[in-house]
């Protein structure tokens, strides 16, 4: 394996470049979302011409209906360990010359390529079709006749919009936040097994040692389709969760209603997926029911009273550049809305809209976003179609929007993932090379190092396979100095590898205790946070590992009742947070089942 340089190579990080420009050379016309070819990939929420089968982010054609059992926390999926082809090393060169292992063709439920490669979802997938979803963006091909039209046709309720042109947005609307109504109260609650109910007796035959169940709330109605369940947010003593066309919350500690729900006109289609920094969120909904239906309608909440703040509607921002499906972001006090080729920035806590990011240069369109603290995050689409195209990433000032620093990256590869915005570490993949990297960066932007460890890796980063999600990995944690990574496996036990930040190198590693698999939820207190899977007739784990000195041993933190471990495998696509003592899990997409008796929520704790 070679040493990667301290800065990357002029032309960006990433492999060579046919024709590497000189430094500060600008891409070359065209972009992101930019007419091509036709058999490109298709355009954000229009439809798609799938690629051929296998290589990153492909298509793969389902191994059975979707209407199948549903995989949870303690059965086969790619959650934290999805089945992944074999190595050794000894693929493509990567970007930094050390070989990348292949990735073979795959298909759902089938063993999947790559040794670090984020897994999605296999068959039994998800209950039925998820529309857009929160960080969704998609590459904008050339779209003609009856497609173009609706992607111009907005369906259903529209909010209340005042006139004038945007600013170069081709005479779209700008939203205007309007204040909305108290807070909803026109659904009735889901019943709670709270106070020490347990109607299920999920708490019976608890042995020595074992938590127990706190609460627990049964999901909505939801189409016999299904209907995503997107977000958890913890803030104090409530927990919020967004389900179908409803935002509940429950009291951390008991389950009680804290307040609401709240239901909403359409499906809930986009959440923030971290609430703001005084405790906002911004959940985005279909503009009708219709097929040409868009998801640009927004409704601010604060988690801490449940009070309806602002509200609006994104307008399209010009032909290829539609709000069909949206991507929204928090960092500190910002609220970023992304479209398929651009991005508005607005005050999370008025509405106010703060600044536009569009086009730059001679050709590059903002493609994604993630949040952190003080930061933005924009990766932009250059040079589509041309012989100069690639990506760039760009640390942007969340609060005006100025540029702090722009990397240019290597032609072939793209930004896939971001495992962390503080310090930045993305995951890029290359469907020509059928290779992934890791690599990170210095505060500055410079190349600060990339991953070389010889392992294969399953981070959970969700089972949608056409759609960019910046942010919407699990099963990764990240601190100042090292990445935390799990290994592959099924069912049975695996590691958690510590790497260094400053080169790339394990650091240590430690074995799940017992036969399951586990996975990093954060890092806190100088201690990684760990989730063990349940098995089916033993409860999960939360366990802590030093991230420090010479001796990392897991120490169990919360030892999960044997008798809710059925239903703690039930979670499909299931959010984690360990927070105070207790361990909250919510489901990330309903079945529809109404003879499943499907939970929304679980609580556990001593």
């Amino acid at each position: 394996m070679t040493q990667p340089p301290d800065q990357p190579p002029h032309g960006g990080f990433g492999p060579p470049q046919d024709q590497p420009p000189g430094p500060g050379a600008p891409p070359a016309q065209g972009g992101f979302g930019a007419p091509q070819t036709p058999g490109a990939q298709g355009g954000f929420g229009a439809p798609q011409t799938p690629p051929a089968q296998g290589g990153f982010g492909a298509p793969q054609p389902p191994a059975a209906p979707p209407h199948q059992p549903q995989p949870g926390y303690g059965q086969p999926q790619p959650g934290y360990g999805h089945p992944q082809q074999p190595g050794p090393y000894g693929g493509t060169p990567g970007p930094y010359g050390y070989p990348q292992p292949p990735q073979q063709p795959g298909s759902y439920g089938a063993p999947q390529p790559g040794y670090g490669h984020p897994q999605q979802q296999p068959y039994p997938g998800p209950p039925g079709p998820a529309h857009g979803g929160s960080g969704s963006r998609k590459k904008t091909a050339l779209i003609v006749g009856a497609s173009v039209a609706a992607l111009v046709v907005i369906g259903g309720t529209v909010l209340a919009l005042t006139g004038g042109d945007d600013e170069g947005g081709g005479g779209t609307k700008k939203p205007v936040a309007q204040r909305s109504d108290a807070p909803g109260h026109s659904a009735t609650a889901s019943p709670t097994a709270a106070g020490g109910a347990d109607p299920d007796h999920l708490n019976e035959g608890r042995g020595p040692g074992e938590a127990k169940v706190l609460w627990y709330a049964p999901a909505p109605d939801a189409p016999a389709s299904g209907a995503d369940a997107p977000g958890m947010w913890i803030t104090g003593d409530t927990v919020v969760k967004a389900a179908y066309k409803q935002v509940f919350a429950f009291g951390a500690a008991d389950g009680g209603t804290a307040w609401g729900p709240v239901t909403l006109p359409q499906k809930i289609c986009a959440v923030t997926p971290a609430k703001s920094a005084d405790d906002k969120i911004v959940v985005a909904y279909m503009s009708g029911g219709s097929d040409r239906a868009k998801c640009n309608q927004l409704q601010q909440f604060d988690l801490r009273t449940g009070e309806k703040g602002w509200s609006g509607e994104v307008p399209d921002g010009g032909l290829f550049d539609s709000a069909l499906t949206i991507e929204l972001t928090v960092s500190g006090k910002t609220l970023m809305v992304g479209r398929s080729q651009s991005g508005t920035a607005y005050d999370i806590a008025s509405g106010r809209k703060l600044y536009d990011k569009k086009r730059y240069g001679q050709a590059c369109f903002p493609a994604a976003y993630a949040g952190g603290t003080d930061r933005l995050v924009q990766v932009a689409s250059c040079g589509v179609g041309t012989s100069d195209e690639h990506e760039e990433i760009q640390m942007l000032d969340p609060a005006s929007g100025k540029v702090r620093w722009t990397q240019r990256v290597k032609k072939g590869w793209e930004v896939s993932r971001a495992y962390s915005v503080d310090p930045l570490v993305v995951y890029l993949t290359n469907r020509d090379k059928k290779t992934w990297n890791i690599s990170t960066f210095t505060d500055s932007g410079k190349f600060r190092s990339e991953v070389k460890v010889d392992e294969k890796f399953a981070p959970r980063c969700g089972w949608a396979v056409l759609e960019r999600e910046l942010q919407g990995c699990q099963g990764v944690a990240v601190d100042a100095d090292t990445l935390y990574l799990p290994t592959d496996a099924t069912v049975s036990a695996n590691e958690v590898v510590a790497i260094s930040l400053s080169d790339g190198k394990e650091k240590w590693r430690v074995k799940s205790p017992g036969d399951r698999p586990m996975a990093p939820v954060k890092v806190e207190g100088g201690k990684l946070i760990a989730y063990v899977q349940p098995s089916y007739d033993t409860g999960g784990q939360v366990v802590s590992v030093p991230v420090a000195g010479s001796s990392h041993r897991t120490t169990g933190l919360l030892r999960n009742p044997r008798g809710a471990a059925g239903v703690e495998n039930t979670f499909y696509d299931g959010v984690v947070d360990f927070t105070g003592g207790r361990l909250y899990i919510s489901s990330g997409r309903l079945s529809g089942d109404d003879d499943s008796k499907e939970k929304l929520i679980m609580a556990f704790g001593d």
